[in-house]
C-alpha cells in the first residue's frame, strides 16, 4: 500500500520553518511522505504567519492558492494565524485548524480526529527537538532556543500569539546542536524572538552568553549565526565571547526598529541614537570584521517628519550592513491599537511608504559601499545551489545569513549545494558578490 503524501508550505519567519519540520516528523512517523509537488498530495498544511496584516494576506492567499491547485487533498490551516484567530477563523474550505503551541497533538489533527486544535504550551521537557526532515539549504539548519517573548512591545502581537518567554532547557539545546553537527550540518542559525533574553524566564539573568559558550565548545566543523537580539537587552559579555570563539560568526541581527527617543518610547522601548550608536561602536572596536544587520518600522504612530529624519540620520551614521524595513500595522490586541483610528492609520501609512523609499534608498548605497571592503580577500562559502549548465554556483559567506541578505556567486567547477568552498571574492554585483573557487 503506497504512503500518503503530506506538502507543506512555511510562512514567516524561522521559526515557523522550525515547526514546519517538526511537524512533518510527527507526519512521517505515522505513514506519511512528504512531496514536494502539492498536486501530488494527499495532505496540504499551510503554517502559516500572523504577525503582521500583509503576513496574514499572505497566509490566506496561499490556503486559497493550494487548495485550487489540489482540491481533492484533504487541507489544514496551521501556525500562527490558526492560533490567533482559529476559534473564530470561518475558513469552510479547511478540514481542519491547528495553532502552533503543542505541535505534539498534530497526529490527531492529520489523523482527523481533531478538526479544531488550538492548545497551549507543554512542559518544556517534553517538547519534541529531534526533526527527521530539514527545510533549510543543504548544510544549513535553524536551531530556536526559545518561545515567546516578555518585551511586550506596544505594536508586536508576538506574545499574544506565541505567548510569554519559555527557554528551551540548556541541556536539549546542545543535544540538538550535537545532533545538527553530527548530521553534517555546518551552519546552524541560533533563532529566537529575542536571542539575549534567553534564561530570564526565571527572573534572573540572561544566561546567552553562558549557552553560546557551551554550544561553542563543542566538536566539529560547524559555526554559529545569532538571528535576532533586541538591542534594549544586549548581552554583557557577548561581544567578549564572538571575539574569543571563531565558531561564532561576527553577524548581529539587531532589529533597532526606530531611532528617535518619542517613537521609541511609545513602541514601549528604551535607546536613543547615541545608546544605540555606543553599542554598533563597541561591536566594530572589537570585531572589525562584524556585519550589523537590523530592521526598522515606518509609520509608527506619533512618528513625523522630524522623528523620520532622526532616524534617517542614524541610518547614515551607523551604516549598516543590511537593513530591513516594513510598514507599521494596526494589530487588533496590542496596546499600539488604540492610538489611532483606521482612518488616521491609512494616511500615516500612505506617507510613510514615501518615507520607507527615501531610507532604503539611502540604505542600499550604504550596503553597496561597506560590501566593497570583501573584495579581494579569500573567505568559505557555503553552495546553495549549483547553477545547470554554467560552471559556477550560488552560497553565501559569513556576512550572508539565509533568505534576508545577498549572495555570492562562485565561478568554478564541481561544486554542489551543501558543499563548504574557498573562493576569492573579485567584485560586487549590486548587493551580492562573486568570486573565484580556490583549489
Amino acid at each position: 500500500m503506497p504512503l500518503m503524501r503530506i506538502y507543506i508550505e512555511s510562512l514567516g519567519c524561522a521559526k515557523n520553518q522550525v515547526d514546519s519540520e517538526i511537524l512533518l516528523s510527527y507526519a512521517i512517523e505515522n505513514g506519511y511522505e512528504r512531496t514536494e509537488n502539492v498536486e501530488d498530495a494527499d495532505v496540504i498544511v499551510v503554517n502559516s504567519c500572523g504577525f503582521i496584516e500583509s503576513a496574514k494576506k499572505e497566509s490566506i492567499d496561499t490556503f486559497f492558492s493550494l487548495h485550487e491547485q489540489n482540491p481533492a487533498a484533504r487541507i489544514i490551516m496551521a501556525g500562527c494565524l490558526a492560533q490567533r484567530y482559529g476559534r473564530e477563523m470561518e475558513l469552510e474550505e479547511a478540514d481542519a485548524v491547528f495553532g502552533n503551541r503543542d505541535l505534539s497533538l498534530f497526529p490527531d489533527v492529520l489523523s482527523g480526529k481533531e478538526k479544531l486544535l488550538i492548545p497551549d504550551y507543554p512542559d518544556p521537557d517534553r517538547e519534541r527537538d529531534d526533526r527527521k526532515v530539514l527545510l533549510n539549504y543543504p548544510g544549513s539548519a535553524y536551531l530556536k532556543i526559545s518561545e515567546g517573548c516578555n518585551h511586550r512591545c506596544s505594536y508586536c502581537a508576538i506574545p499574544v500569539i506565541r505567548g510569554s518567554l519559555r527557554s528551551r532547557p540548556m541541556d536539549k539545546i546542545i543535544a540538538e546542536a550535537e545532533r545538527l553537527i553530527a548530521d553534517g550540518i555546518y551552519e546552524i542559525n541560533i533563532v529566537a524572538q529575542d536571542l539575549g533574553a534567553y534564561g530570564t524566564d526565571d527572573g534572573g539573568a540572561s544566561r546567552f552568553v553562558e549557552l553560546m559558550d557551551k554550544l561553542s565548545s563543542l566538536d566539529g566543523d560547524f559555526v554559529l549565526r545569532m538571528l535576532y537580539i533586541h538591542p534594549d537587552t544586549f548581552p554583557k559579555g557577548l561581544i567578549e565571547l564572538c571575539a574569543e570563539r571563531k565558531k561564532i560568526l561576527p553577524y548581529f541581527d539587531i532589529p533597532f526598529q526606530h531611532a528617535d527617543p518619542a517613537v521609541l518610547r511609545a513602541m514601549k522601548r528604551t535607546g536613543s541614537p547615541e545608546i544605540y550608536l555606543s553599542l554598533i561602536g563597541k561591536i566594530r572596536s572589537a570585531l572589525p570584521e562584524a556585519v550589523i544587520r537590523t530592521t526598522l518600522m515606518l509609520g509608527f504612530p506619533g512618528e513625523d517628519r522630524k522623528a523620520f529624519d532622526t532616524l534617517l540620520s542614524f541610518v547614515k551614521e551607523a551604516r549598516f550592513d543590511w537593513m530591513g524595513s516594513f510598514l507599521y500595522s494596526r494589530e487588533e490586541d496590542t496596546p499600539a491599537y488604540d492610538m489611532r483610528s483606521e482612518e488616521e492609520h491609512m494616511k500615516a501609512h500612505n506617507k510613510a511608504r514615501k518615507w520607507q523609499k527615501e531610507l532604503e534608498e539611502v540604505q542600499e548605497k550604504i550596503t553597496q559601499e561597506r560590501l566593497g571592503r570583501f573584495v579581494g580577500n579569500e573567505y568559505t562559502v557555503l553552495i546553495e545551489e549549483k547553477v545547470e549548465g554554467e560552471d559556477l554556483a550560488i552560497g553565501r559567506i559569513y556576512a550572508e545569513a539565509p533568505d534576508v541578505d545577498g549572495l555570492t556567486v562562485v565561478m568554478g567547477r564541481g561544486m554542489k549545494a551543501g558543499d563548504k568552498v574557498r573562493a576569492g571574492i573579485t567584485r560586487t554585483r549590486g548587493v551580492d558578490l562573486e568570486g573565484v573557487l580556490i583549489d
